[in-house]
């Protein structure tokens, strides 16, 4: 369950993001504040109940890749950003290192 949850919260994490960019890109309303602060919140949340039960380094680390790269995944599909082999790479990289994490805890 506990690694359910951190999934979940990575996730959260990568709304939390969506939302911070729509208030960067001038969408400031309503609608995105309270997709940044009830992703944040759930996503804090969610990474606390996972660390009852996993190693602190793992779950933040794991967290953090999943924030990371499912930020920079939507960035470059839904943002347009920029989506060259080198950045892919990295990507694997940091999701190739989450996996890893998993198998060993």
């Amino acid at each position: 369950m506990a690694w359910i949850s951190l999934v979940l919260a990575g996730c959260c994490e990568v709304l939390g993001v969506i939302g911070m960019n729509r208030i960067a890109r001038s969408r400031r309303n309503l609608v995105s504040y309270l997709l940044l602060l009830v992703s944040f919140a759930g996503s804090f949340s969610l990474l606390t109940y996972a660390m009852g039960s996993l190693p602190m380094g793992t779950a933040y680390a794991v967290w953090t890749g999943i924030g990371t790269v499912g930020s920079a995944l939507v960035g470059m599909f839904l943002f347009g950003e920029s989506k060259t082999w080198t950045r892919m790479l990295c990507i694997a990289v940091i999701l190739a290192s989450a996996v890893g994490l998993k198998l060993i805890t």
